[in-house]
């Protein structure tokens, strides 16, 4: 059969043969043991369901052994032959243009060398799912070759509901991943009702259909590490930047690094992970023995390179092991997924990685107790080197939030309203004041051609429009304005691309809308192929999150949802293509909401219509809330965005004089 036959065909009616486990693929670990042997055979009921009749007999004991063995039911029998990978558009099968986009972006995220867990669709952070099973996948792929422009697909947590009638500026795709009654949102009720095979952790651009590999957040952690230099009155240049993590996310941190021109160092477990950034130019050398490590880092600084090293081992070991060595780090984080830290996303010092593997499936309580000890042995190490001078920030991925859980010597002395921790999020003291407050976040495109060229052609034209609108831009957005003139003017040489042929950079609504149009006319005129719009939901609008996105929000509404909920359904009726909200993200199930889009541009008069409506609502629902909550950049930029459009009108706060409250 061909490609596309294949993707028609969805469900096969004749059994595929069984597939041996390929151990040559980074696989998740094992969930760890929680259903009921009741539960079990509702889990087998809900997995058979998708499948004829006759096949049950057959199926049943082969699921009830993935179950057994991989605490899940991923169907692996299932899994398509061909390779996985975004093509060009036009090799999809289907009769909207908008929904072969959507497949194009389906496979991307589960490319080989873009994903985390590929043969169990996971995309990045240990647990975000495209889908929870390959009969998902094709049933999923089928509907997309089959809908028309007027029908819309609903996605229940992976689970493709049905085409349903709607109409051509409807979402042709409606997404919502983990989306629990409030009180079943705590970690065990995700590996209950995901093990069931009911619900999905779709993190963020993962269950959404967005991720463009690590490139996605290369260009948020150099922005955070240059801005982090210049928060600290330091130069990048033969300064030391200690971080941990090597995965779909984390594995940008070296890359940015060297683009920031500073000296990483980034510690991961897994050897395989090591391997695949190593071998993708992504980290520049590996080391595996502390000591040396020491060296390599003392060389470097007295040479002042620019380079980026890989420590095969835990991040624990290197903080303690450069507080012996008196080693000065400069800036601090730590971007393991800490979301997740039951379940694969936090390695303990002090096990291997396949003895952590094991225990977090047959010992979990065990597991949890060297988690939390490890924590607590990773915050002091770190509480050393910032009494030395280290500026530490929390990278969004739940360090501080679980290390408090487990005891560790994180919190303020002096706690305030949004200042519990001993160290800033990244987003309060550098992402939020600096980029989210004006308007500023990670928008990207991906060309649907697949074509190199058309992606070169369309960083050209992204950079001729920022330059344009620099020239009268204010003072107060003259840095971030440079800033990404300088990352687009970089970005072939960097070699960013891993999948699709994808950029990102960070944009306000006037930088994003007049990108687009720029594309769109491009596309018109035959210049460059049709084009994927998104942006990572770690935006100034898309993702309501205490501890990250929403963390400099100081008027006690850091813990409410509504402006992500208003994201997705503004998208929705604004032009989308295809819309998501999720529960869960980078710091946890229960911890976060946020949403996301996709939008098909061909070149048409009905896109560019829908580019400005949509794109100017995505971004200044965000800017309207945060300058409600009386952030002073924010309250700046949603005066500029009212007098640039007069149907815009927002509610403005009314300061109060500090002095009233006295004597209160």
């Amino acid at each position: 059969m061909t490609f596309k036959e294949q993707i028609k065909q969805g469900i096969p009616s004749v059994l595929p043969s069984k597939k041996e486990y390929d151990t040559t693929i980074n696989h998740a670990p094992k969930r760890k043991e929680i259903l009921t042997k009741e539960e079990k055979q509702l889990a087998l009921r809900n997995a058979l369901r998708y499948f004829d009749k006759k096949h049950h007999a057959e199926l049943l004991p082969e699921f009830s052994e993935e179950l057994e063995k991989y605490g899940r039911i991923y169907m692996y029998r299932f899994r398509p032959n061909y390779e996985m990978k975004a093509r060009g558009i036009e090799e999809y099968p289907g009769k909207s243009t908008q929904a072969k986009s959507i497949m194009l972006m389906i496979q991307n995220n589960l490319d080989y060398a873009v994903a985390q867990h590929p043969h169990e669709l996971i995309t990045y952070g240990g647990n975000g799912g495209v889908f929870q099973n390959w009969a998902q996948y094709l049933l999923t792929m089928q509907y997309l070759s089959e809908m028309t422009d007027e029908q819309t697909l609903v996605m229940y947590s992976g689970h493709p509901m049905g085409l349903f009638p709607s109409n051509k500026n409807a979402p042709r795709v409606v997404v919502t991943n983990g989306m629990m009654i409030p009180n079943y949102s705590q970690p065990d009720d995700w590996e209950k009702f995901n093990a069931l095979g009911v619900t999905q952790y779709g993190q963020m651009t993962a269950g959404s259909y967005m991720y463009i590999g690590p490139q996605g957040i290369v260009h948020g952690t150099t922005i955070t590490v240059l801005n982090g230099f210049r928060k600290i009155g330091k130069s990048p240049k033969g300064n030391v930047f200690v971080t941990a993590g090597l995965g779909g996310m984390s594995g940008a941190q070296p890359k940015a690094g060297n683009i920031a021109g500073c000296i990483t160092v980034c510690a991961e477990v897994n050897e395989k992970a090591v391997h695949t950034r190593h071998s993708q130019g992504w980290v520049d050398e590996v080391i595996s023995d502390a000591d040396l490590l020491v060296e390599r880092v003392q060389k470097a600084k007295e040479n002042k390179e620019v380079v980026s090293i890989a420590y095969l081992g835990n991040v624990v070991e290197v903080w303690e092991k450069f507080d012996e060595a008196n080693v000065y780090v400069d800036l601090g984080s730590d971007q393991t997924s800490l979301h997740n830290p039951w379940a694969g996303g936090y390695y303990p010092v002090g096990l291997s990685l396949e003895e952590a593997n094991d225990m977090m499936a047959n010992n979990p309580e065990e597991f949890k107790l060297k988690v939390q000890e490890s924590l607590r042995r990773q915050a002091a190490a770190i509480n050393k080197h910032t009494a030395k001078g280290t500026y530490f920030f929390d990278y969004g991925n739940a360090f501080l939030l679980e290390s408090s859980r487990a005891g560790a010597d994180v919190m303020s002395k002096n706690p305030t309203l949004g200042r519990e921790f001993a160290y800033p999020s990244y987003v309060q003291d550098i992402m939020g004041p600096m980029c989210f407050d004006y308007g500023f976040g990670p928008f990207r495109w991906v060309c649907a051609s697949g074509k190199p060229e058309d992606l070169a052609k369309t960083d050209q034209i992204a950079c001729e429009v920022l330059e344009e609108i620099m020239k009268d831009s204010p003072k107060e957005i003259q840095q971030q304005m440079a800033d990404n003139i300088q990352w687009i003017k970089g970005a072939q040489e960097n070699k960013l691309v891993v999948g699709s042929q994808a950029r990102i950079l960070y944009a306000d609504a006037e930088g994003r809308i007049k990108i687009a149009k720029a594309f769109n006319k491009a596309i018109k005129k035959g210049k460059i192929g049709p084009v994927v719009l998104g942006r990572d939901h770690h935006d100034v609008s898309g993702t309501d999150s205490p501890y990250r996105e929403t963390s400099n929000i100081y008027d006690g509404s850091r813990f409410t949802a509504d402006m992500a909920i208003h994201n997705v359904i503004g998208d929705s009726f604004r032009g989308a293509t295809w819309v998501s909200i999720h529960n869960g993200g980078g710091v946890g199930w229960g911890e976060v909401i946020n949403g996301g889009f996709g939008m098909l541009l061909d070149g048409t008069k009905g896109a560019s219509k829908r580019l400005k409506s949509m794109l100017f609502w995505d971004v200044n629902n965000g800017i309207a809330r945060r300058s409600w909550a009386r952030n002073e950049e924010a309250v700046f930029a949603i005066k500029r965005a009212m007098q640039a459009e007069n149907k815009l009108k927002v509610t403005l706060p009314n300061l109060v004089d500090d002095s009233l409250f006295n004597n209160f």
